[in-house]
C-alpha cells in the first residue's frame, strides 16, 4: 500500500473513530494519528484472535476503525481513572 493510501486510511479510520466515540472528529492532524495508532492496534487485535475482514481499501479501513475506537475507549479509562 503506498503512503497515500496510508494516509488516507489513517484520516478516515480516524474520523469514523471519532464520530463513533465522542460524537465528533478530532480535526485533520488528530484524526490521522488516532487513525495510524488505531490501525496498528486493531491490525494486532486482528491478528491476534486470527480473525480476517478480509484484503483491499475497505479492509483496512475497517480494522483501522475498529482500533482506533478501542484505542479511544482505552484512552477514555485511563483519563478517568
Amino acid at each position: 500500500m503506498s503512503l497515500l493510501w496510508f494516509l488516507v486510511v489513517g484520516v478516515v479510520a480516524g474520523w469514523l473513530a471519532g464520530k463513533l466515540v465522542k460524537g465528533g472528529g478530532f480535526g485533520l492532524v488528530g484524526d490521522l494519528a488516532v487513525g495510524i495508532v488505531g490501525a496498528l492496534v486493531g491490525g494486532f487485535l486482528f491478528n491476534s484472535l486470527g480473525i480476517s475482514a478480509g484484503g483491499g481499501l475497505i479492509g483496512s479501513i475497517i480494522v483501522a476503525t475498529i482500533g482506533a475506537v478501542v484505542l479511544l475507549f482505552a484512552v477514555r479509562l485511563i483519563k478517568r481513572a
